[in-house]
């Protein structure tokens, strides 16, 4: 923090020096945040209420992460207990038995919880699969689980493929479908929780053993006027995503589409996506872009997988991305879903002694998180030594957040130029920093 930085004289910077460009703004950051997920509730819900205020507390005040952009699947994800939608009433378009009542146990009280210490937290949300009666194969899933994991009952000619639109290419299921979002957006909104952005799709180039759906290109092209319309009534915006594939012609293929383009408002890249990100970003300045699922790890929760996250974070946020989502936000050990796959988590709850310990990457996150506001914009950078392992950021009180790594096994003098100031620290072996220089010290 400020507090262990050496403020020297002004000077000109000399080679070893970082000069943190003030007056080369990048993208507006719109929040960071995580997912809710069903099976996230349930290892929260393990634990004492002190211990449960004291997470949402840490989670989503100023004084903690500060999360205040949010994501929530739409029906069931990898992390839901089990397989659901909210009307499985096979062929009935007009949505007659449609109900989120499922949601009123898990995700609905989880998301109130969250607003109570930030009411005005911002959520999007995606669906991980459409209702079956909705899709060619008429199962959630789109190939079989790995052999030894749950199984989850695919036959073998019900195997869907990336390439492939396993949603029926039907006008009538389009406007269905559509409507079956803006439901979803409606029933939220009666218990007081509103979604103010959607993606038509979690991943869908990803053929997988848990909920999930394949589109083409030209499927989504298809399906976004209809979206389009539903959202625009409720004054919700559209991204195209989450994309998982680093390959911008699958975007391409998409925005072509006049009808299609006209409502998309950003693009979710995940995974691979990133590597679809610059070029996306480069070609399409005006549209807001969000990291919309940190790679979720395997379980182990470890430092190795922390330093792989820095990486992360910095690819996504030095190419343009407004928003910033973490995957689960807790798992009980091991962090294996529903569907037998582990995975990392920002808090760890030990089911037998309803206990509870953050992660790295909730260290990690914070560093950002926490000293990053809504409205900061990223700064960049100059180094005369190839030093590249830096993020800056401009708050709106002229604040300037900045978060550095030594990946080396000695400790590591820093000199940051900031405003014809030079400010020394140390960042110790192998060790993540961050330093919030108040406004003054910018002046």
């Amino acid at each position: 923090m400020a507090d262990h930085v050496q403020q020297v004289a002004p000077r000109t910077p000399v080679p070893g020096d970082i000069e943190l460009r003030l007056d080369d703004a990048q993208q507006v950051m719109e929040g960071f945040g995580a997912c809710f997920n069903e099976m996230g509730w349930n290892a929260i819900n393990l634990l004492p209420s002190s211990d449960q205020d004291a997470i949402f507390e840490e989670l989503f005040s100023d004084s903690g992460m500060g999360f205040s952009l949010c994501r929530m699947p739409i029906g069931a994800n990898d992390f839901a207990r089990d397989w659901y939608s909210y009307d499985e009433t096979p062929g009935y378009l007009a949505l007659k038995d449609f109900s989120v009542a499922h949601d009123d146990a898990t995700l609905v009280p989880f998301i109130k919880r969250a607003q109570r210490v930030r009411p005005d937290l911002n959520l999007w949300a995606s669906p991980w699969s459409p209702p079956t009666w909705m899709k060619n194969n008429r199962h959630y899933a789109s190939v079989p689980n790995r052999p030894g994991w749950p199984e989850n009952g695919l036959k073998p000619d019900q195997q869907g493929a990336e390439g492939s639109d396993m949603f029926i290419q039907d006008e009538r299921y389009f406007a269905a479908y559509a409507r079956y979002f803006g439901k979803f957006i409606d029933e939220y909104a009666k218990r007081d929780i509103n979604i103010g952005m959607v993606m038509p799709q979690n991943e869908f180039n990803s053929a997988q053993p848990f909920p999930s759906c394949c589109w083409t290109p030209a499927g989504l092209a298809r399906f976004l006027p209809h979206l389009g319309r539903e959202m625009e009534r409720r004054n919700v915006d559209i991204f195209l995503g989450t994309m998982e594939r680093p390959d911008d012609r699958l975007f391409k293929a998409v925005y072509q589409d006049k009808a299609a383009a006209a409502v998309i408002r950003g693009v979710g890249v995940q995974w691979a996506g990133r590597g679809a990100l610059p070029f996306i970003a480069h070609n399409h300045p005006t549209l807001r872009y969000y990291m919309s699922e940190q790679e979720c790890g395997d379980g182990k929760n470890d430092w190795r997988y922390a330093r792989h996250a820095w990486t992360l974070m910095k690819q996504y946020l030095t190419n343009g991305c407004h928003g910033y989502n973490y995957w689960n936000i807790a798992l009980v050990d091991g962090g294996v879903s529903r569907w037998g796959w582990a995975q990392n988590s920002l808090l760890s709850v030990d089911r037998n002694k309803r206990t509870y310990r953050w992660n790295y990457e909730y260290y990690l996150l914070k560093h950002l998180a926490g000293l990053v506001g809504t409205g900061a914009r990223r700064i960049s950078s100059i180094s005369w030594t190839g030093y590249e392992d830096v993020l800056a950021f401009l708050n709106l009180d002229g604040s300037v957040a900045i978060m550095a790594h030594n990946s080396t096994s000695v400790p590591m003098p820093l000199r940051i130029g900031v405003g014809g100031k030079i400010l020394e620290t140390v960042l110790p072996a192998d060790s993540f920093g961050s330093l919030l220089l108040k406004a003054e010290l910018n002046a």
